[in-house]
């Protein structure tokens, strides 16, 4: 019998459509991951095996397009994972200057080799495990118009500038850096030490030495990160650096807020050297010379100011203190000063006149003079101004002195006011006060006229004769004249000695009543029956009155003649013709005191003074007293003795002067008696020393000028 046919086997229970599409995602998520992982893979072996050599050109394109340089490797590159670290080697690697640089390349090495961190690439601030660095050369460089420079990697003004990142372990050896800046005439080239890091510690300092120009200066410099760790953190810089140029040395010391970023920073700066203007000649400023110096200030620049402030220190044997900036703006540079000396030496104060300080305190003005270029035995500078380098900068000062030590003037409370601006110098104001009186004086260099057209113009007010010339023999005790006047004079030329002589003007100091108690005076007078009564009575300091006096010359080219010469004493009336010369420094002047009544042993005998303004002598003996001296012996031996006395004996018909024209300061032409008359004892305002008066005769005395 047949089996009965078995039933067919049950169906699998239907999955639901989301299971299978679960399922399937999963196995494209784990295809897609194992794709990945087997092509990271891949491309980790081929990039191993190869060494990422075939990514040059890309990484060349990449780094050029983000950088805006073009960025090369000359011979081998590697950029690949090791096994998880990112390998990068590149050597001969270039990154290049902006078109306005005098080098090619901005950066170049003949090797670099690194361990980077891949992750860093990516988020947060790139870390580099190992850096090695050979041969690396640096160039930074301005744009002329001070715009652009080329570590900042955009054509946009403040664009993003370089970015150091973390390093573990370092080595950094041969490297050097450039920096140069067009507008500032600065050129700087740096060597560094061979660095060594390890754990991101590079250790006490990194020191580096150098060299460069500043405008024609060389110049050398040695200096020291003392915080580069921080350095390299783009933390804080303690910074050294010192620096020796055209005998001066300098130093600057401070913390910068990152490795190439000084604005805004004070920093220390002291220089000491010979002479302050070799110091300020680096930077094409000129100023007059100084005798040794050491000053410390605070450096700040901001944009194209640089601040020196709390200026301290010294020049010579007098003080210093104050501010003083330099803006490197156009057309030409600008330096702001406020100065102030407490204490200036009358040494120290030669160079505003064109001497040498240093040979004026050994040798003398004299030998100061020779050195400036002056012919032998004068006294007036012939150094020449510095017309070219006027032209470099523009500046304004302010210089207050408190007392100038000197022996025998006293000045103090000098207030300065300097401009120059487009080659025209301006003294003005310049104020100071001389023995209790003031002296104002504006003094112009025009030097945009070749050669320069000078102006002096100098003032004193009312001063008491007897605290100014203290210093030579006067009295001060007993001493009431009091003096003042004006010196007016125009010339053409670059030193002193050129623009005097040519110089054109007057001359005039003006004493109003007064006395005068001194030895020196009473001889001046040349009466000398009142000396001697006075000598023989012990009654040299009874002082001498006098009503009125004037010493007035009128200058042409650079000679200057008595126009006149006339004091109005008690007793007596001096007169004195002639003059001096601003081109060879002669002097040719005579003086003559005739009595206002009869004086015994007066010989009206005149009295020269001649030789140079560095020489300066006294030619009392004349011939003409030699005569009385003949004369008196003559009579002694034909009558008795007392008729020997009778040669000596002056009549006293010396004419009194209307003080009117004297107090004016008026020339000779105008001067008058007391009787209103013309007087005829004061010359016609020329440099003869002998003149026929109005009568038509000529003096008693033939006295020869040197004009």
């Amino acid at each position: 019998m047949d089996a009965a046919p078995s039933p067919p086997p049950a169906a699998p229970p239907a999955q639901s459509a989301a299971t299978v599409t679960r399922r399937s995602a999963w196995r494209i998520v784990r295809n897609v991951v194992i794709g990945l992982v087997v092509a990271l893979f891949l491309v980790w072996l081929v990039l191993y095996i190869t060494k990422g050599r075939f990514l040059k050109s890309p990484f060349e394109r990449i780094v050029s397009s983000a950088t805006h340089r073009d960025v090369k490797v000359t011979d081998d590159f590697q950029l690949y994972f090791d096994p998880i670290t990112i390998h990068f080697r590149a050597d001969g690697m270039t990154i290049s200057n902006p078109s306005y640089a005098s080098r090619p390349n901005l950066f170049e090495a003949k090797q670099i080799d690194a361990r980077i961190a891949p992750l860093s690439m990516l988020f947060g601030k790139r870390h580099f495990y190992t850096l090695d660095l050979t041969g690396g050369a640096v160039d930074l460089e301005w744009n002329k118009q001070h715009t652009h420079n080329s570590w900042t990697f955009s054509e946009k003004k403040g664009g993003k500038p370089l970015d150091f990142p973390r390093i573990d372990v370092a080595t950094v050896a041969g490297t050097t850096l450039r920096y140069l800046d067009p507008k500032m005439l600065l050129r700087t080239d740096l060597a560094f030490q061979t660095i060594t890091s390890s754990d991101a510690r590079i250790g006490k300092s990194v020191r580096f030495t150098g060299d460069g120009k500043v405008r024609a200066t060389p110049f050398t410099l040695k200096g020291a990160l003392l915080s580069p760790d921080a350095t390299v953190a783009r933390g804080r810089n303690q910074l050294e650096l010192a620096a020796d140029a055209a005998n001066n040395h300098v130093t600057v010391a401070g913390t910068l807020p990152s490795i190439a970023d000084i604005e805004n920073v004070p920093l220390t700066v002291t220089s000491r050297g010979r002479n302050l203007a070799e110091l300020l000649d680096i930077i094409g400023v000129a100023i007059p010379r100084s005798r040794t110096y050491h000053v410390k200030a605070i450096l700040t620049k901001t944009g194209t100011t640089y601040a020196f402030t709390r200026l301290t220190g010294r020049f010579g044997d007098s003080d210093l203190a104050g501010a003083f900036t330099v803006q490197n703006i156009e057309p030409r540079l600008h330096i702001g000063a406020t100065l102030t000396t407490r204490k200036l030496d009358i040494i120290d104060a030669a160079p505003f006149i064109g001497y040498n300080p240093d040979i004026v305190a050994t040798k003398g003005a004299v030998a100061a003079a020779a050195d400036t270029g002056a012919a032998p035995a004068r006294i007036l500078p012939n150094a020449a101004i510095p017309v070219e380098t006027f032209k470099n900068f523009n500046a304004d000062l302010k210089y207050r002195i408190g007392v100038v030590r000197s022996k025998n003037v006293p000045v103090s409370d000098i207030d300065l006011t300097l401009s120059l601006k487009d080659s025209l110098l301006k003294v003005s104001p310049l104020t100071f006060v001389m023995a209790r009186g003031n002296v104002a004086a504006d003094i112009t260099f025009d030097a945009r006229r070749r050669p320069a057209h000078d102006t002096y113009d100098i003032r004193l007010s009312p001063t008491p004769m007897g605290r100014l010339l203290a210093g030579y023999g006067v009295i001060e005790s007993g001493t009431t004249g009091i003096v003042k006047g004006r010196i007016a004079l125009t010339g053409d030329g670059d030193t002193v000695h050129d623009s005097l002589a040519t110089a054109h003007g007057r001359i005039a100091f003006v004493m109003p009543g007064g006395n005068f108690s001194a030895r020196n005076v009473q001889l001046s007078e040349l009466d000398i029956g009142t000396f001697a009564q006075k000598l023989f009575q012990g009654k040299l300091k009874e002082p001498v009155t006098i009503n009125c006096g004037l010493i007035g010359f009128t200058v042409r080219g650079g000679v200057a003649a008595a126009d006149p010469i006339l004091i109005d004493t008690e007793k007596n009336v001096i007169a004195g013709r002639g003059g001096f010369s601003f081109r060879d420094e002669h002097l040719d002047l005579v003086f003559r005191a005739d009595g206002k009544r009869i004086s015994l042993f007066s010989a009206q005998s005149p009295v020269g003074l001649v030789g140079s303004f560095a020489k300066p002598g006294i030619n009392v003996l004349t011939p003409q007293l030699l005569e009385r001296a003949g004369a008196a012996a003559g009579l002694s031996l034909v009558a008795t003795p007392v008729a020997g006395l009778l040669a000596f004996v002056d009549v006293g018909d010396a004419k009194a002067a209307q003080c009117g024209p004297i107090l004016a300061a008026a020339p000779a032409s105008a001067q008058r008696t007391t009787k209103g008359h013309q007087r005829d004892d004061v010359g016609h305002g020329t440099t003869a020393t002998a003149e026929k008066d109005k009568t038509g005769k000529a003096p008693r005395k033939k006295f020869l000028g040197i004009f």
